[in-house]
């Protein structure tokens, strides 16, 4: 491998054991002096290295993929004797890696123990016989993770409180932030994928029906794991044969008013198998879930379902903190969840933002007061699910290694998919030397495959990387960024 040092704004390529162009001086012995003191200061500084290890090549040229479509960047996070940079400077889209940004600035700006507080307000307070006689109001506070488990639970406080019959409406209020619809299926025509549900002030259950394919011996089981009143499905779904690959892509699934109709074949290989599906507008959603959660607790809503704000005077009934933050980022980053990601994005707008860019501007002014500047920084909704998001590996490495010396360090390095053990890459690098060693955040588009994060080597060092790759045949890269990952864990990269 060649290695390069800045000196005086030029670029000295040398190989080790050779000291390059400076290693003779041909002067007057004070200036010998001089110039062996430059000298030693040239090797004092940080080492660079750009040329891509033998085992990276070699993956990307089998995937036809060129190195000037690679950006990747190494750097020990203790200590600064070492660092290489390909490409780094270069701005890329990072696909889910851009979570990272999201995570960290979250971490620090909002603090690991932020939460959010969901609550059910009234007018009036219930009579002796659980009569609530009026609207009740829903107010939402941006909470990520409001699964139905847990409003269920907000529910079953409610009638704790003594509610059981609501002769007026449920009023859903939002207004904490209100952030544009727009059309879900705009980023990739699959308007009905639960990962393109927009962020929302009250989002409930990410607005996400769940369903629960099991192959059998006369056919598919389909099952409705979460109720709702608003919908009915009716599935049906052969046994299919061949791989498990693309089996969503096998399913025929057509929206009508009030009904969902889902056909196709399922293999048997898959065995069994989830799929979210978001079908319904948030009023309505909420609507057919809370109507079949509260009728199992034996209550009643008379009323109908509608948007509105809660009255300054309103009492409040019943409410439930959210997660910790600390415990939310891992489900932005373990399991790359972009709904949850561009909550936490929102959030950063501060309350009452009406878009992403108040969040974008927020981060950035953020990263700038940690002397992060990334001019090159495009922000659009913070999980990477997006054509525009644009981020150097360099800054993004910069960033990793800042974030190790944090005070938010053991959060943010905890929300990491650990290799060979669990999130998305739970199914990487298993009898490697990696697995276990390294914490990566994922990402992926067409035409785009990422990763970034940190890997301990088997000496006990610890390495922040980073790699981009932004090319048509990007599905094929795994095999470069694995074969990065694992030379950096088998101690050889810097070698």
């Amino acid at each position: 491998m060649k290695y390069m040092r800045i000196w005086h704004g030029r670029v000295m390529t040398f190989t080790p054991g050779n000291i390059g162009d400076v290693g003779v001086c041909y002067a007057p012995s004070s200036l010998k002096r001089l110039c062996l003191c430059l000298a030693l200061l040239f090797f004092a500084m940080p080492l660079f290295a750009s040329e891509l290890p033998k085992s990276v090549q070699q993956a990307l040229s089998r995937a036809r993929i060129p190195e000037d479509a690679v950006s990747v960047v190494v750097e020990p996070v203790e200590g600064n004797d070492f660092l290489f940079s390909h490409n780094g400077d270069v701005p890329m889209n990072p696909a889910s890696a851009m979570k990272l940004v999201t995570a960290y600035a979250a971490l620090e700006i909002l603090g690991p123990g932020n939460t959010w507080r969901t609550g059910f307000w009234s007018e009036v307070e219930p009579d002796e016989d659980g009569v609530l006689q009026g609207d009740l109001y829903l107010k939402g506070s941006g909470d990520p993770v409001l699964t139905q488990e847990r409003f269920w639970r907000l529910l079953r406080l409610l009638r704790e409180r003594g509610v059981r019959t609501i002769t007026g409406n449920l009023v859903l209020d939002r207004s904490l932030f209100r952030a544009p619809q727009g059309n879900p299926g705009a980023f990739d025509k699959r308007p009905l994928r639960a990962y393109n549900v927009a962020p929302d002030g009250l989002l409930v259950d990410f607005f996400a029906l769940r369903f629960i394919l099991r192959p059998e011996e006369d056919g598919v089981r389909f099952m409705m794991e979460n109720p709702n009143d608003s919908i009915t499905v009716n599935a049906n779904v052969a046994l299919g044969t061949g791989g498990c690959d693309g089996w969503r892509n096998r399913l025929d699934v057509r929206r009508t008013r009030g009904h969902l109709d889902i056909a196709g074949d399922f293999p048997a290989s898959c065995g069994e198998r989830f799929l979210l599906l978001s079908p319904l507008s948030p009023d309505v959603y909420i609507d057919g879930l809370f109507r079949s959660l509260w009728r199992e607790l034996g209550g009643a809503l008379q009323g109908k379902v509608r948007s509105g704000n809660t009255p300054g005077d309103a009492i409040l009934l019943a409410a439930q903190d959210s997660p910790h933050l600390s415990e939310i980022v891992r489900d932005v980053n373990k399991w790359s969840n972009n709904v949850v990601a561009r909550q936490v994005f929102l959030a950063l707008g501060g309350n009452g933002a009406v878009s992403t860019e108040a969040a974008a501007k927020r981060v950035a002014d953020w990263l700038a007061q940690q002397g992060l500047d990334f001019p090159e920084l495009v922000l659009e909704n913070g999980s990477g699910l997006s054509r525009i998001e644009r981020i150097s590996a360099d800054s993004m490495n910069r960033m990793l290694a800042h974030a190790w010396r944090a005070a938010t360090m053991p959060e943010f390095l905890a929300s990491l998919p650990v290799a060979a053990v669990d999130g998305t890459m739970h199914q990487r690098l298993k009898g490697t030397a990696a697995a276990g060693r390294a914490r990566i955040k994922t990402g992926y588009l067409d035409g785009v495959r990422t990763a970034a994060g940190y890997v301990q080597d088997v000496n006990g060092r610890r390495y922040a990387m980073t790699i981009f790759i932004n090319h048509p045949n990007a599905i094929s890269g795994q095999g470069a960024i694995d074969a990065l990952i694992r030379q950096i864990a088998e101690g050889s990269f810097a070698r």
